[in-house]
């Protein structure tokens, strides 16, 4: 894989890991439109290992405390919307339906579903669900309001993001604004949340790979490259997402999830078939 590759794949991975847009989607169809070849396993886990750098990164001190909160430990570290005992609780039980879900949907996920069709109305119906969740939703929660009921209503939610074009930020996000968290604790949480769904789509990957013999000579500038560009870029990315929904409804990310998936359906019909 060229360097200049691997720097375009992981900064697409970066940004759009944690907005709202589909890094599946993305990753499915640049390198379709450019005639790249496919990354391989090795980069993929470069990618994951990227973006879990990046939210255990940017969060590191929100860790921190919701780990010593839930068991009683006071610390300093850490925001205030965030003393919730048992938020750490909250999202161990969330995060126990995407798990299920990759298990026993792999095989679609990763097969008949990566179709440009799937992909484009994913991102358009998704796209529709987070228009009417920031309409409907009420800022009357952060974090440390949350329920046992809002985790899992977030949990199941992004169950949905195995499916190419879902976006884990975006149905998690959504999930929170119907159950009247504020946008940044709807993301907070969600970024949160996928820490785990991340680290377990790493550790998989890693697996497979080195069943497959680890990572070949030639691929280990780009891997590394892959990492340190993902992970600047998500950290990046986090912030500035977070603070632009302190002020900003979802709007521009809807419009462009479905004049993006219009594209993509377009393409399938008339250049790829699918």
């Amino acid at each position: 894989m060229p360097l200049y590759q691997a720097i375009i794949l992981a900064i697409v991975q970066g940004l759009t890991e944690f907005l709202p847009i589909s890094s599946t989607a993305h990753l499915a169809v640049i390198p379709k439109l450019m005639g790249w070849t496919d990354q391989g396993l090795g980069f993929d886990i470069a990618l994951h290992a990227g973006t879990l750098l990046a939210v255990l990164g940017f969060f590191f001190r929100d860790w921190v405390a919701i780990i010593s909160n839930a068991f009683g430990i006071k610390t300093s570290m850490g925001r205030q919307d965030e003393n919730n005992r048992s938020l750490l609780w909250y999202l161990v039980a969330g995060s126990i339906p995407v798990g299920i879900a990759g298990l026993f949907l792999k095989k679609y996920a990763e097969g008949p579903w990566r179709s440009f069709y799937v992909i484009g109305a994913m991102l358009i119906v998704v796209g529709l669900v987070m228009a009417l969740a920031d309409y409907m939703g009420q800022d009357r929660k952060t974090m440390t309001d949350m329920s046992w009921s809002d985790a899992l209503w977030v949990g199941l939610s992004q169950a949905l993001a195995v499916v190419p074009g879902t976006s884990r930020s975006g149905i998690t996000i959504s999930a929170g604004r119907f159950r009247s968290l504020t946008r940044e604790a709807a993301a907070r949480f969600s970024f949160l949340l996928s820490t785990p769904a991340i680290a377990a789509a790493a550790l998989k990957d890693y697996q497979e790979l080195r069943h497959a013999g680890g990572v070949p000579p030639e691929m280990r500038l780009p891997y590394l490259v892959g990492i340190a560009v993902s992970a600047v870029t998500g950290i990046l990315v986090i912030g500035f997402f977070l603070k632009y929904l302190r002020q900003h409804t979802f709007r521009l990310f809807v419009w462009y999830r479905i004049v993006f998936g219009i594209i993509l359906i377009a393409l399938a019909f008339f250049r790829f078939g699918g």
